[in-house]
């Protein structure tokens, strides 16, 4: 009775039944899910039936135990690829997808260093590295924001169009310059407008505080600081450095967001140091200048040795350039003269010619040499001098610059002989330097020697040299016979090899000396208080379309003092006004070399060798002042012997100003 109570007819189903008879069929998951099956199978059969429906077929119903398998080993083996790829992306082909990542992102820039600063002797900067900034941008990211433009242009200093068209040339890349190299607070103001795409980077630029002075000894660099002519490109190597490299993220718009890695560490330039003297320099400079101007020459050449070293002092031309204001001017003042320009050296050949004869044993400084009338045959011309000389020893011949007189002593010397001897003196081969474009000159083989080749050549004529193998061969006479390779670099010694007699070298000084005295050539090249020896020079301009032109070359060559010789120095002056101040080399180029010298003597503390001349000039000049003033001294007496001993410790005053000028000079104007 009571189980007919319980019992609620019309609500037992198949699902109540399959719960009834879980515990008969065993609790197992597979019996589990078969019993599921059925329950809900006969649960959808009552429910259609009592909806009309006919019953499904049983056949076509799915088996969701299979259906359950099925999508699980899916899923597995979805599982099984996913971790699959996971580790063929992580651990077997890892390095394929870094690079990609970092080629996207990680980039190697440049770090860099500044160039190595080159000094004069003493220390002071003739070139150093300034630090700069050069703006760049990345045309991608520009071209995302076209309206900038405008603004960017005019902040660059440039035209719209013109930067318009760059970025379009360049629309694939992602770094192009804009302005290099410019100073740093010019960078801040166009960094300012912050323009999108728009970065700034460290570079180093050149600058020469001796501006035009020094300008062909020293060259330049170009945009990328690399030298590009003079010293700066003869020492590129060890000026320039190494630059780094560092490793860094940038993010999409091309800023750095992090430094990941230091590859290499920047070295920087090493520094040079000169043997050129800076106020030597500019005294050359200036008076070579000056020599321009008084005569209306076209240009000038100066170099001045140091007689026991090889080392190069000074070294100028002009027309000249500012290196620290390169532009589109003329390439031809970027020419340094005196080491790449040749000329017909002119009567300062004599002065070797006469050692020659000398050395060969066939003349003694006091042999007469008869150079009437003035003249004498050379195959179809004739050799002529200024005037008749009449016969003079072999000294007048160097005192007077007779071209006969040279030619006489040059003629009985064999060929092989005479040519040996010239080029022992650096003829017809290159300095040695280590300066950039040096010209060897031109010194004709014997076997290429016509007729007259000889005589010519004895005074200057049918050979050709630089201002510098003329300073080398002048210096070597006044050190006793021993050449010196030239050197621009302190301290590096080179060797010295004899090329000639010590006493023949003596003997041609003294006869050079005589050219600086009252009766000589170049009294205008005298220094009060030293001997100078020396040798004027004077010839005319080969011409282009063949023979000689009406143009000159003047020049001079000489050494100071005679006694302890410690400086070689050549002018050359070409193309002067002869309505000006002449064009012999005596009174053009003479003075440049005295002017130059005095100051020189002075700077470098060099004792006066000719007392006597200086105390006459001193006694003279207190004699006119005596004669002004009616008899009465001007200051107190000094004994004859306290001046001289005052003028042995302190040179003989020169003018002032050229001094002070030299010393305190820090750049050309």
């Amino acid at each position: 009775m009571s189980a007919r109570k319980n019992k609620r007819p019309g609500r037992s189903g198949p699902l109540d039944r399959v719960l009834g008879e879980r515990g008969n069929r065993g609790g197992g998951l597979d019996r589990l899910v078969e019993n599921l099956g059925e329950g809900f199978s006969r649960l959808r059969e009552e429910r259609a039936r009592a909806a009309g429906n006919k019953p499904r077929n049983r056949n076509a119903q799915f088996n969701l135990r299979n259906r359950l398998i099925l999508v699980g080993g899916a899923l597995g083996l979805c599982s099984l690829a996913l971790l699959g790829r996971a580790l063929d992306l992580q651990v077997i082909s890892n390095d394929f997808y870094r690079q990609q990542g970092d080629a996207r992102s990680l980039r190697e820039i440049p770090i860099p260093t500044s160039r190595g600063m080159i000094t004069d002797r003493n220390g002071e900067p003739l070139a150093v590295s300034t630090p700069v900034e050069s703006i760049w941008g990345n045309p991608k990211e520009l071209a995302k924001s076209p309206e900038r433009l405008p603004e960017l242009a005019k902040a660059l200093g440039v035209a719209p169009d013109e930067l318009t068209r760059k970025l379009s040339q360049r629309s694939g890349k992602e770094f192009m310059y804009l302005k290099r190299r410019i100073n740093p607070d010019e960078a801040r103001k166009i960094l300012a407008y912050k323009i999108p795409g728009v970065f700034s980077q460290r570079e180093f630029r050149r600058f020469y505080p001796q501006g035009e002075a020094m300008a062909h000894v020293l060259g330049f660099t170009n945009i990328d600081d690399r030298g590009q002519e003079g010293l700066e490109l003869a020492f590129d190597h060890e000026l320039r450095g190494k630059p780094g490299t560092k490793r860094v993220i940038r993010d999409g718009a091309g800023r750095i967001v992090e430094n990941v890695d230091l590859v290499q560490s920047a070295e920087p330039g090493k520094d040079i140091t000169l043997t050129l003297d800076r106020r030597i320099q500019y005294l050359t400079y200036r008076e070579l200048r000056r020599a321009l101007i008084d005569t209306g020459a076209s240009s000038a050449s100066a170099v001045v040795l140091d007689i026991e070293t090889g080392e190069v002092l000074a070294m100028a031309n002009l027309p000249t350039y500012n290196p620290n204001m390169l532009g589109a001017g003329n390439r031809d003042t970027h020419r340094n003269r005196a080491i790449t320009d040749v000329v017909e050296p002119g009567s300062t050949m004599k002065p070797i010619t006469v050692a020659a004869a000398l050395n060969a044993g066939t003349v003694k400084p006091t042999t007469l040499v008869n150079t009437s009338p003035g003249w004498m045959p050379n195959g179809r011309y004739r050799i002529t001098d200024t005037h008749n000389n009449g016969v003079l020893t072999v000294t007048g011949v160097i005192t007077k610059s007779s071209n006969i007189g040279a030619a006489k002593l040059a003629l009985p010397l064999p060929n092989d002989y005479f040519y040996k001897f010239i080029r022992n003196f650096g003829y017809g081969s290159k300095p040695g330097s280590g300066f950039p474009g040096e010209s060897s000159g031109l010194l004709a083989p014997p076997q290429r020697w016509s007729g007259t080749t000889k005589a010519t050549m004895a005074y200057g004529y049918g050979l050709s040299a630089t201002p510098m193998q003329i300073a080398i061969a002048y210096a070597a006479m006044a050190n006793g016979g021993k050449m010196i390779q030239p050197t621009f670099v302190k301290g590096q010694s080179n060797e010295a090899h004899q090329v000639l007699d010590p006493v023949v070298a003596g003997e041609i000084m003294h006869m050079m000396q005589t050219v600086t005295e009252p009766g000589g050539t170049a009294k205008q090249a005298a220094i009060l208080g030293y001997h100078v020896a020396g040798k004027t020079g004077t010839t005319r301009k080969f011409s282009a379309t063949g023979g000689y032109s009406k143009k000159y070359v003047s020049l001079f060559a000489g050494v100071v003092p005679v006694e302890k010789p410690r400086f070689s120095m050549v002018v050359v002056v070409s193309e002067p006004d002869p309505t000006k101040r002449g064009y012999y080399g005596g009174s053009v180029s003479g003075p440049v070399f005295r002017n130059v010298m005095d100051g020189a003597l002075r700077l470098m503390d060099v004792a006066p060798d000719d007392i006597e001349t200086w105390l006459a000039v001193q006694a003279a000049a207190e004699a006119k002042r005596l004669k002004l003033n009616g008899g009465k001294p001007t200051g107190p007496v000094v004994p004859a012997a306290t001046a001289a001993a005052h003028a042995v410790a302190s040179p003989p005053p020169i003018a002032a100003s050229s001094v002070a000028q030299a010393a305190a000079h820090g750049g050309a104007r």
